[in-house]
């Protein structure tokens, strides 16, 4: 039988954790326009660190390679770059580590839109979508017409 229990994982160091914070606020900056907070936000991160779960190491790992990446490049820390300095950094990131960085992107967005102040910065009841269900307009059903049209491409296991 597999387990399938979560494993505990070992919590992030401070600075691994900092240097998260700022990765996550610059994929999705705060925003005073609609009053929301940035993914760089400590509720967020710490969120993306308790969902990390088996990809724990990866994310270990991806945070490690960032922080060398800005040691090469301008002999500091991650944390210590300027803006500019740090959006090349990351922009080389996302060019050498594609699939670290996508990981981390999709951590930061899947814990980003489930925080209760960024649903109600969208003028949504932060909620989850069921029972009560959200109220979505109707489209043009006539568009799946052709698809309707479409001969069977399965086979009938009766």
């Amino acid at each position: 039988m597999i387990d399938t229990a979560p494993t505990e994982q070992a919590p992030l160091s401070e600075a691994e954790f900092r240097i998260l914070s700022i990765l996550a606020e610059v994929i999705i900056p705060a925003s005073e326009e609609f009053d929301a907070p940035g993914a760089g936000d400590t509720a967020i991160v710490e969120a993306m660190v308790q969902d990390s779960g088996r990809r724990r190491p990866r994310l270990v790992a991806a945070i490690s390679a960032l922080e060398s990446m800005a040691q090469d490049q301008h002999g500091c820390n991650f944390d210590e770059l300027s803006t500019a300095q740090r959006d090349g950094v990351v922009d080389e990131f996302r060019t050498v580590r594609q699939r670290e960085a996508d990981m981390i992107a999709a951590l930061t967005v899947q814990c980003y839109y489930r925080d209760d102040r960024v649903m109600r910065s969208l003028g949504m009841e932060p909620r989850p979508p069921h029972p009560l269900g959200y109220e979505v307009a109707q489209g043009d059903w006539s568009l799946l017409d052709p698809v309707r049209k479409k001969a069977a491409f399965f086979r009938n296991v009766e």
